[in-house]
């Protein structure tokens, strides 16, 4: 595994058992050495989480003079911001693929 962080030896291999977890090692760390592995650790797990599950993310248009108005267009594919900041100009945005952003009914200006 290569990194850009702290620079850790680490041992990952599959368990030996036979279950579907991953094995994370490491002899005679330092504090810094085991943090860094504990941060492996969650980067992977979410990294498959994110491939099994997938992500949510909920965004809040929070303002407080101007009131900013977002409109979802192209099904989803994108997003217009009007009066960002008192502009008249309209931003847009396109999504990446496989992102998708909608409206929710429940809560105000939350897409």
């Amino acid at each position: 595994m290569e990194g850009t962080g702290a620079e850790v030896d680490i041992f990952l291999s599959k368990d030996e058992d036979g279950k579907d977890e991953l094995v994370v090692e490491k002899h005679f760390g330092s504090g810094k050495q085991l943090a860094a592995i504990q941060t492996t650790t969650s980067h992977v797990s979410n990294l498959v989480k994110g491939v099994t599950v997938g992500f949510c993310y909920k965004m809040r248009l929070v303002y407080a003079h101007f009131p900013i108005n977002a409109n979802v267009v192209s099904g989803g594919k994108g997003i217009e911001l009007r009066n960002f900041l008192g502009e008249k100009r309209v931003r847009k945005v396109e999504m990446l693929d496989g992102v998708t952003i909608s409206r929710s009914n429940d809560v105000k200006d939350e897409l």
